[in-house]
């Protein structure tokens, strides 16, 4: 590659650091708030495209599909046990789940460590996250990630940039966005709102 291809590309490499960077600090900050957020009007999903199924093994090798959570609204949340960002997020994951799930809202954590549970079964009983002055562990089911049935997934709702990426799910089965990387807690909550 020639000196300036290398150029630009460290740019952008810096600014999407640069941009990552500041929604973490956002996001940390956001997991301290203890209030919901202002309500939100009705998000309407016609015309959004139906989420494709997915379908992996949860912790206890039982197996779960995206369809059993048909009248939730439900973030599929794909994280990793090394990912510094992922990590990050989990406190305002877990406020969300303990403020709307009793209401039709669940997350579901898929996790994308390439060695599976091994890896994944200890952290997530082991750690405990700082919740509104709460130490907590995840609050919300967690599936393992297998490559294909992930990949097929994912490639279906525009594919995966990197870890976090989340995809907010509608009530009646529509895909209502995706997020790369870290989610905004604050506008997360107010979509949340207006699907339930």
């Amino acid at each position: 590659m020639k000196r300036g291809s290398w150029y630009v590309i460290a740019l952008a490499l810096a600014a999407a650091l640069a941009l990552v960077v500041q929604r973490t600090q956002r996001i940390a900050a956001g997991s301290r708030r203890t209030e919901a957020a202002p309500p939100s009007a009705k998000l309407s999903t016609q015309g959004m495209k139906p989420a494709p199924d997915l379908v992996l093994k949860d912790l206890n090798g039982k197996t779960v599909s995206l369809k059993d959570y048909a009248g939730k609204v439900v973030l599929v949340n794909f994280w990793a046990t090394w990912c510094d960002p992922c990590r990050t997020e989990i406190p305002s994951l877990i406020d969300l789940q303990q403020k709307y799930g009793a209401k039709g809202f669940t997350v579901l954590g898929v996790a994308m460590d390439d060695e599976g549970k091994p890896a994944v079964q200890p952290y997530v009983e082991k750690e405990r996250f700082e919740v509104n002055g709460q130490k907590l562990p995840m609050n919300y089911p967690i599936l393992l990630g297998d490559g294909d049935a992930a990949d097929a997934f994912l490639n279906s709702v525009g594919g995966i940039m990197g870890l976090p990426t989340s995809v907010l799910i509608s009530r009646d089965g529509k895909r209502v966005h995706t997020i790369i990387g870290p989610v905004d807690p604050e506008k997360l909550e107010r979509d949340i709102q207006g699907l339930l």
